[in-house]
């Protein structure tokens, strides 16, 4: 892995050294039921440690919800007993700034990622570099 930053002229931090640039959410997404109200069910949520903002998609009909990972399993259960269809549930780390990148530095950096996803031992890699499609 140390050669993977060597050869694009990365630094290898310790571990932790850079967790500050991320938020560490607990993510679920589940299909929207007819008629449900989301400000009402959002009010609901809050309780278990679910955040005021979520993500619709109405071409999946579905639901994101974003919360404190500490309280993962209350709020799948919660999802469940109330008859959701939970189609994702995960940990994920979201970044608190997205930076711009030119062209270059994209393509460097999607070549290290790629690199660094092939490693058997490398689970997710996360980066806070703005999506292309989000660019200026």
């Amino acid at each position: 892995m140390r050669s993977v930053f060597n050869k694009f002229n990365g630094n290898l931090g310790t571990q932790g050294s850079l967790s500050f640039l991320f938020d560490h959410k607990a993510v679920f997404t589940f299909k929207k039921k007819d008629g449900l109200d989301m400000d009402e069910m959002i009010l609901d949520l809050i309780d278990y440690g679910v955040e005021d903002e979520f993500d619709e998609d109405e071409e999946e009909n579905s639901i994101t919800i974003y919360g404190d990972p500490s309280s993962f399993g209350a709020i799948q259960k919660h999802l469940e007993e109330n008859g959701f269809e939970v189609t994702g549930a995960e940990f994920t780390r979201i970044p608190n700034d997205l930076k711009d990148v030119t062209p270059e530095q994209r393509e460097t950096i999607d070549k290290m990622v790629e690199r660094l996803e092939d490693f058997d031992d490398v689970q997710t890699v996360y980066t806070n570099m703005k999506p292309e499609e989000v660019a200026e």
